[in-house]
């Protein structure tokens, strides 16, 4: 796991903003520092040279998330496939 970023509040639309450090792609799971999931990426605002992230949050109490750091995996879950598609007729 590499840290890629802080977060920074809960928004009234009660998306979590992420404060980046790193690169993050868009469905990419962020984690606290036990490995818990903390949040989703939604979409990516801000400036290109300082980003934040817009998040999904995956807990129930996101406000004691607040301030502090969040990580994620080295490969990406957005860009995996799903194994079972749907057959054509």
């Amino acid at each position: 796991m590499q840290e890629v970023g802080e977060v920074l509040h809960l928004a009234n639309s009660g998306r979590v903003i992420v404060r980046l450090l790193k690169k993050v792609e868009e469905g990419q799971i962020l984690f606290d520092t036990k490995s818990g999931k903390v949040a989703k990426v939604t979409e990516m605002i801000g400036p290109v040279a300082k980003p934040y992230a817009s998040a999904i949050p995956l807990t129930k109490n996101i406000t004691r998330y607040t301030g502090k750091k969040v990580f994620a995996l080295a490969d990406s879950p957005a860009k995996k496939y799903k194994k079972f598609r749907r057959k054509k007729r």
